[in-house]
């Protein structure tokens, strides 16, 4: 088998629901937000084995990504951004992750307006 660089897992277009913003109105209804993830982490022992336990569970991740946007309340979308981007590199393989949270329609005229987050390791 050829060799084998990182792995990259992306989630698109999670669309959730949870509370965010620090206007009143934002404080009581639930909002959309539109979440994409990048992880990477080397693969190859998941690529030569084909054993799952040498693979980045990417359902889990995504489990506890929604467990913690739907039941937060978030001020900034930069915390939000920051609290999904932890859990994306919560695992110790993780070597980079990018977290970009759209929130539709928070500004007249835009569809969106959407902050991105990236972590390296070395």
């Amino acid at each position: 088998m050829p060799s084998v660089s990182n792995a990259i897992i992306r989630i698109k277009n999670l669309r959730l629901r949870t509370y965010i913003g620090f206007n009143p109105e934002e404080r009581k209804k639930l909002q959309d937000v539109v979440i994409n993830i990048e992880i990477h982490y080397p693969a190859v022992k998941a690529a030569i084995s084909d054993d799952v336990d040498k693979a980045l569970n990417y359902k889990v991740v995504c489990k506890n990504i929604i467990q913690h946007v739907e039941e937060g309340h978030f001020l900034l979308l930069e915390k939000l951004v920051g609290d999904v981007l932890e859990i994306a590199t919560g695992h110790p393989w993780v070597t980079f992750a990018s977290v970009t949270i759209d929130k539709p329609h928070a500004l007249r005229f835009a569809d969106s307006v959407s902050l991105t987050l990236e972590k390296h390791f070395s």
